[in-house]
């Protein structure tokens, strides 16, 4: 994906053609102690319903929107409350579910090669923190570079200005708030009594190979579709086919099906061990590539900040309009220097290493930077949910690995969990840069202060961080994080922390099959070649390889739901656009009008089936990690809730599973064409 042409840097104020929302010449209260709190309270909840999904699914979606409408609702009972309010609390709550998916795409490798044995509160708490602080401090040179300076679309940062525009009304919050029970009963249903599986999957031996299929009757899921909508999802899918209807049948023809072995476990067995790992070269080119084509994009942008802060110390702070005014660069550069202590102390006690530790740290500076400038560069692209984080990071964490490689040797001990621990830290710092960009953006159209969007943008990082450590520890007592055990038969996958575990061993220890990896880099390179293809004849169906990357490491299972989310997406829209092709040369107002609230109005009720089953994922957890800790059995423990027992009626349990999941796919259509039905 080429970036587009960057311009110089424009004067101090404003473009003539950028009108705030709020002029720069009113000022009206933007922190305030309601706000404070609403945002850190909100930053904590949608901060764990992410780390849950994006253990569950290997994906995050933006709290923006979501965060914005609640605002509003709360904010709405207090008389003095105002728009920019409102964006100062979804800035800091944004922060939080941001910082989520650094952590869980990361830190969950350290349990996973044994070098933790939990999430401790202080090593945890401190990773996560000064991670998404140095996201935040890494953004602020570049926000005018990016955002004013720079013609990107930013859609997530201006569909949450407009949402906050329009959304006086409180109507969106009615329906965040039905769709976050709906998906809170079916959560209940499927994980905690257990009337049907999670999951309704089948294989079959086919001469010598296997035929595979397989869905998750997950909501959250469906919603995940929706939101990346139709051209995201087909290429997630596409990947996912090509590994397990095209790669694993091709070993399983091969290498043939062991004796007294399921067809459907072998084929579990073969993605586990081999065909993953078909992603993980296709993530590493993918990463690269992002760097590459960005590169002239980076380099003007990071030169625009430098002369934008040389202009306010020529022309004085002071003669900046309200609107343009960003944190001090003297301060960022000592909040820098500060944050780095913890990290470097961090690094020291895992290490006990003074030089490996510094080294670690100057790492973290150069790539941290780099990388929050590539995030933020592609959520102006393509939006912060669709930002190829993970991609990133598997690039960071195998170079990383590969000097501490040269300078350690092959049989170091400390080797992979080093790489982790940068990796941890830049992806902290990458996943707030691209939201945080989205936020600026929404405040930049609204007329906000950016200083006071950055000083919440901290705040947000803070209150997340402070509650990760727990979070994540529930959630591995309970459920399990990784491989299945006989403890945990059904784990949250945690599949970026799987591949990031993966990475850093595989390099020290040999255990890589390199074979697999560069068959999945070739794959990437043909999706690259393909992709410039389409973007030469002006193509609105594009492939981005770090889509089809995640699609091939995923299990299947998560893809299917994924799909149909898609679809309904697509289907939704084909609906409003044949509605305007009837209408003629007649007045279409009407029509773009349903269909803007058709559009937000599918997307909070996406939002609310994905928050609704997260948060009762993670209160279901307290039940089984209470009863484990009173010595119950491990099946006993899971099964604490399911008074019936597990799946009592069997495939009729799965049938009711599936005929919910399709209910639900309607109420989300229904929701989003519901507007011009009316």
């Amino acid at each position: 994906m080429s970036a587009p042409e960057t311009r110089l840097p424009a004067p101090a104020a404003p473009p003539p053609a950028h009108r705030p929302h709020i002029p720069a010449e009113q000022n009206l209260p933007e922190i305030t102690v309601k706000a404070v709190l609403l945002g850190m309270a909100l930053s904590v909840v949608l901060g764990a319903a992410n780390a849950y999904l994006g253990l569950f699914a290997g994906m995050t979606v933006s709290a923006s929107i979501p965060a914005a409408v609640i605002s509003m609702a709360v904010l709405r009972l207090f008389r003095d409350s105002n728009i920019l309010e409102n964006n100062i609390v979804q800035t800091a709550a944004s922060a939080g579910e941001s910082l989520a998916a650094g952590v869980i795409f990361t830190i969950p490798a350290l349990v996973l090669i044994g070098v933790w044995s939990g999430f401790g509160y202080w090593q945890t708490t401190l990773i996560a923190g000064t991670g998404g602080l140095v996201g935040v401090l890494f953004t602020i040179p570049l926000r005018r570079a990016l955002i004013v300076d720079e013609p990107l679309r930013f859609p997530e940062g201006v569909a949450t200005a407009e949402v906050l525009k329009v959304g006086e009304s409180g109507g969106g919050v009615k329906i965040l708030a039905w769709a976050g029970l709906l998906g809170a009963v079916f959560k209940l249903g499927t994980s905690g009594v257990k009337l049907w599986g999670e999951a309704v999957e089948g294989a079959r031996r086919v001469g010598g190979s296997i035929a595979y299929l397989g869905t998750n009757v997950s909501p959250a899921l469906v919603a995940v579709g929706y939101i990346v909508g139709l051209n995201i999802a087909v290429l997630m899918f596409l990947g996912g086919a090509l590994n397990w209807w095209v790669a694993i049948p091709i070993l399983a023809a091969t290498q043939g099906i062991p004796a007294g072995v399921s067809p459907a476990d072998h084929a579990w067995t073969l993605w586990s061990t081999q065909t993953r790992y078909l992603g993980v070269g296709a993530m590493v080119v993918g990463g690269l590539w992002a760097l590459i084509s960005l590169r002239r994009s980076l380099l003007s942008g990071i030169a625009s900040g430098i002369a934008a802060y040389r202009r306010v110390r020529q022309g004085g702070g002071a003669a900046l309009p309200r609107t343009e005014r960003d944190t001090p660069i003297q301060w960022v550069g000592l909040a820098l220097l500060v944050g780095l202590i913890p990290l470097f102390l961090i690094f020291w006690r895992q290490t006990d290493v003074v030089w490996l530790s510094l080294l670690m740290a100057l790492i973290v500076v150069v790539a941290g930077f780099l990388f929050s400038a590539v995030a933020g560069y592609m959520a102006g692209l393509v939006g912060s949910s669709n930002n190829p984080i993970s991609g990133v990071t598997i690039a960071t964490i195998l170079v990383s690995s590969l000097v501490l490689l040269a300078l350690l040797g092959a049989d170091s001990v400390i080797g992979p969990a080093a790489a982790i621990f940068i990796g941890a830290t830049v992806c902290c710092a990458a996943a707030i840069a691209g939201d945080n960009m989205q936020d600026l953006k929404a405040g930049h159209l609204l007329g906000a202060t950016p200083v006071r969007q950055q000083v919440m943008q901290f705040v947000g990082v803070i209150a997340a961080a402070l509650v990760m450590a727990p979070i994540l520890m529930l959630l591995l007592e309970a459920y399990g994080i990784g491989a299945p055990t006989a403890t945990h038969p059904n784990p949250l996958p945690a599949p970026q922390a799987t591949l990031m575990a993966a990475v850093a061993s595989g390099v020290f220890g040999g255990g890589l099959p390199v074979g697999m990896v560069v068959l999945g880099g070739f794959v990437a390179a043909l999706v690259i070649a393909l992709d410039e293809g389409l973007k030469r004849r002006g193509s609105t169906f594009r492939a981005p390889v770090l889509a089809v990357a995640v699609g091939i490491y995923l299990p299947l299972e998560l893809e299917v739901p994924i799909l149909l989310g898609g679809l309904i997406a697509w289907a939704a829209g084909r609906f409003y656009t044949r509605s305007t092709l009837r209408g003629g040369h007649q007045d279409q107002a009407p029509i773009a009008e349903a269909r803007s609230t058709g559009e937000r109005n599918g997307l909070l009720f996406a939002a609310g089936l994905i928050t609704g089953e997260a948060l009762l994922g993670i209160l279901l957890a307290i039940p089984i990690f209470a009863a484990s800790r009173m010595g119950m059995a491990p099946e006993a423990s899971r099964n604490i809730l399911a008074f019936l027992g597990p799946e009592p009626w069997g495939g009729w349990g799965d049938l009711l599973g599936l005929v919910l999941l399709a209910l639900v796919m309607v109420a989300i259509y229904r929701v989003a064409v519901g507007p011009l039905r009316r």
